[in-house]
């Protein structure tokens, strides 16, 4: 599979549009149908990872070193290298709320919506499990949500063109880094790379 399942993030991170009415809870039990995801792009994630010819190629393509993480998998940094170079293609709305943040990330481009999607649904599952991918241009303060990660209630839902996606905290704490967290990532959705090296330098190099 080549989209929150996390990104919160973040991604975390991202309702509007026409939903298909599939939402899932991210806490209460442990196990959760995001499956369904999972065997909609499948085919996408073989094509991208069975190999390592097709990734090899890419980073020919496109240098971008620093979207790999300690446990990242090809699919994992395929689907950010789409999101990064057609990052103008993205659609995306955040609304805040009192415990936390709704969005809505979007694309017309099929292939950039599935990497969208892909993305989200690793990422869900990454906070679900409190596993961070440390990649090495991502946000201190996507780690710290990691470090938070089970005060985060979070639920998905697929729209005609992309995912929606809320999360909500009973700690204030966790709410201002959700709310911080999506604005970072509106702002790499509009600007790309020229988004992350700014906030690179203005935090020394450690920013996302």
């Amino acid at each position: 599979m080549n989209i929150l399942k996390y990104l919160v993030i973040a991604l975390v991170l991202f309702g509007l549009g026409a939903a298909t009415g599939i939402w899932f809870s991210s806490h209460h039990g442990g196990n959760y149908p995001y499956d369904r995801l999972h065997e909609q792009h499948g085919k996408r994630e073989m094509k991208h990872g069975q190999d390592g010819h097709g990734m090899t190629h890419e980073h020919d393509e496109v240098n971008m070193p620093g979207l790999e993480g300690k446990d990242t998998s090809a699919t994992e940094v395929n689907d950010l290298k789409k999101i990064f170079r057609d990052h103008a293609g993205i659609t995306r709305g955040v609304e805040n709320l009192p415990n936390g943040i709704k969005t809505i990330t979007e694309a017309d481009d099929q292939d950039l919506r599935d990497a969208i999607i892909s993305h989200v649904s690793m990422m869900v599952t990454r906070l679900q499990e409190g596993r961070n991918p440390e990649v090495r241009i991502q946000s201190p303060t996507l780690d710290k949500l990691f470090d938070m990660y089970d005060e985060i209630e979070t639920e998905i839902e697929m729209t005609d063109k992309g995912v929606a996606i809320l999360q909500t905290s009973s700690n204030p704490a966790v709410v201002k880094l959700l709310q911080t967290h999506a604005a970072e990532v509106s702002d790499m959705a509009a600007r790309g790379m020229d988004a992350v090296h700014e906030r690179m330098m203005d935090s020394k190099g450690f920013a996302q």
